[in-house]
């Protein structure tokens, strides 16, 4: 009897822990854990050659370090070339131009993407001389003192364009281009006043603020000359408008506006 007992006790636990384990919830075993990588994107920003030290030394890098999948590369020209090798279909995604000419143009012929056109920055018109120059200049229109003139080819350079228009209006642009040497972009113009081969030139102030061999004569004056405006736009032929128009909109936040004003430029309001 004792031993029919016990058996009984030994079933009874037996189908208890069977009844047990078949309540249990099975637990489906996890799969990799390991997030998929973004793909690493990388666009071509084609920018004014004014803009080269500020893009390169410290915007792109901070981009990039905010954005470590969008690799961002860069090509400096006058805006008349870019704009020409974007007609041209060159595979380019974020144009930077150094005055609205250039971005309209594009943007009337359907090349810009819709809305994506920003008035970024403003810039100022400088007559320049080399470091030490001895030469009295007090008004713009002693640029005439000078026998070389180191000036933008306004045919495609905006600083060229911006400096013919304060001249004709002082009534001295003949007289300056006879004793003018023509540069293919503005980084040109100033390296020909750094090095003393020319005697004076006309760029932008934050070209002169950026090389240590030249000095600011003055300002081209109030009235003489159309506003510098450097606009943004995204090219409607990009096929990667989503990373194009996260680096613009970074360009137009706070912090990469602080750093463009440390360059010398204005933001536009």
């Amino acid at each position: 009897m004792k031993k029919i007992v016990s058996l009984i006790l030994i079933l009874s636990i037996v189908f208890s822990l069977v009844g047990c384990r078949t309540n249990e919830k099975l637990v489906p075993v996890p799969e990799s854990t390991e997030e998929a990588k973004t793909p690493e994107t990388t666009i071509l920003v084609a920018a004014a050659a004014s803009l080269k030290n500020c893009l390169d030394d410290e915007l792109i890098p901070l981009f990039t370090e905010h954005n470590p999948n969008i690799k961002v590369n860069a090509t400096y020209d006058s805006s008349g070339k870019l704009q020409t090798q974007i007609e041209e279909g060159a595979e380019i995604d974020v144009f930077m131009s150094a005055a609205m000419k250039q971005m309209n143009t594009l943007n009337e012929k359907g090349m810009i993407t819709e809305d994506s056109i920003i008035e970024l920055l403003e810039n100022k018109i400088v007559l320049i001389a080399p470091k030490g120059s001895e030469k009295e200049i007090s008004s713009f229109e002693d640029i005439l003192k000078a026998d070389v003139i180191a000036i933008g080819d306004p045919e495609s350079v905006p600083a060229g364009q911006y400096a013919k228009e304060a001249l004709e209006n002082l009534k001295i642009w003949e007289q300056v281009l006879a004793k003018a040497s023509l540069g293919t972009n503005v980084t040109e113009v100033l390296n020909w006043v750094a090095e003393g081969s020319a005697d004076a030139g006309v760029v932008y102030s934050t070209d002169a603020i950026s090389n240590e061999n030249v000095e600011i004569k003055i300002e081209a004056p109030e009235g003489s000359v159309s506003k510098v405006i450097y606009p943004v736009g995204i090219v409607k032929s990009s096929e990667k408008q989503d990373a194009a128009k996260l680096f613009t909109d970074f360009l137009h936040g706070d912090e990469a506006l602080k750093i463009f004003e440390t360059y010398g430029f204005t933001p536009k309001e």
